[in-house]
Formats: structure tokens, C-alpha cells, sequence
């Protein structure tokens, strides 16, 4: 029998995700992007554990681009540094809109720019020149409060040294990445491959930032 998808090779993996069986090549192609695969998938599983050697280079590039973005951040930090980018991932820019990176930087400056204002103790809005940018911007703020109101601590100062951090990443990895979309498109990796499963909204996850 051919493999449904293609309809060229021969069939040999049963997809728990189709509940059909299909060839290889579109396991290994198709994965997590047009086939939802369930975190019970022996195919899925063995692919995390054991990259192909070409992943694997992948990972390694991509983790090394991240590196200097990270560099310097505490663990708190850190973990909300992911959880800004969960959002930017999520982030549908209205009507044809287009994010690409030069939004995220300036969504990211703006922020960091009336964070560290309030630092300082004068309340100051921001603004960013283009509409997608402040639209990001606008849900980064509404991200933060909420997880604010759930009982998590994040200081001014240290939410904007982790927006500069991802504004720095934003604008860096286009020097040495082609497209406009290059530090999304790296981010997008590895936030596939760190969450593995599917996790709750962030403002659902405060505890992740609380001392």
C-alpha cells in the first residue's frame, strides 16, 4: 500500500496522529508542522532523544546565535525572557500585517524604554513608530500586568534588561542570518524543541518567576 500522503513510497509508520500508516520521508518531514504529533509518539520521542546529525547542527547554530542575547541574564530572567518570546510566538499581527524582526526589536525597545522610565519613577508611555510594533508592545504590557496580578514579582528594571535582551537578539541575528524574519524563525526552533509538549499561557505559569 502507498503511503496516503504522498501517494509515491510505501507505507511503514502508523501515525497515532492520523491513525494511519505512512512512509518515512513523511514522518520525518511532515512532524509537528502539517501532522499534530501526540507527546506519545514513539517516531516523535526517538526524534528528540536522537537528532539526525543535520538537526543537530541546526541546534547547535541556533543555540550559538542565542548565547550572546542570553549572556548575563539570571535564571529569573532567563525564564522570563521565554516567556516573552512565548508571546511574540503566539503574537498575530491584524489584517495583512507581517511580523518580522525589526517589529520585534522596536515592540522590545518601547517596552524596556517605559519600563526603565517608571524605574526611575516617572510614568511615561512609549510609543513605537510602526503599528505592528505597538501592537506586540501592547500585549507585552498586558502580559506583564497579568502576571503581576496573579501574585508573581517582576521589577521594572528586570523586565526591561530581559526586553533589551531580546531587543539585542532581534537586532543582531539579522547581520548574520538572511531574511527579515531570521531571529524569529531561530526562536521558533528552539522554543519547538524546549517545550516539547504543549504548555499553559504564561499567565497562567507565574510561578515560574516568583523568589
Amino acid at each position: 500500500m502507498s503511503c496516503p500522503l504522498c501517494r509515491s513510497r510505501k507505507e511503514k509508520r502508523f501515525c497515532p496522529a492520523l491513525n494511519q500508516t505512512i512512509c518515512p520521508v513523511c514522518c520525518g518531514t511532515k512532524r509537528l508542522t502539517e501532522i499534530q504529533c501526540p507527546d506519545t509518539c514513539r517516531y516523535l520521542t526517538s526524534a528528540r532523544e536522537h537528532p539526525a546529525a543535520i538537526v543537530k547542527r541546526q541546534q547547535e547554530h541556533d543555540v550559538a546565535i542565542l548565547l550572546p542575547t542570553l549572556h548575563g541574564l539570571t535564571e529569573r530572567q532567563y525564564q522570563l525572557f521565554f516567556l516573552f518570546q512565548s508571546l511574540i510566538a503566539r503574537h498575530t499581527p491584524e489584517g495583512f500585517a507581517r511580523l518580522v524582526d525589526d517589529d520585534v526589536a522596536e515592540a522590545a525597545a518601547t517596552m524596556a524604554s517605559t519600563l526603565e522610565t517608571a524605574a526611575r519613577g516617572v510614568i511615561y508611555e512609549h510609543a513605537a513608530q510602526s503599528l505592528p510594533a505597538q501592537r506586540l508592545a501592547n500585549e507585552m504590557k498586558t502580559m506583564l500586568a497579568e502576571i503581576r496580578r496573579q501574585g508573581a514579582t517582576v521589577y521594572d528594571r528586570e523586565a526591561a534588561i530581559v526586553l533589551r535582551a531580546i531587543e539585542k537578539g532581534a537586532r543582531e541575528t539579522r547581520k548574520t542570518e538572511p531574511g527579515d524574519t531570521a531571529y524569529l524563525t531561530v526562536m521558533a526552533r528552539l522554543l519547538q524543541r524546549n517545550q516539547g509538549p504543549a504548555q499553559p499561557a504564561p499567565a497562567e505559569r507565574p510561578s515560574l518567576i516568583i523568589p
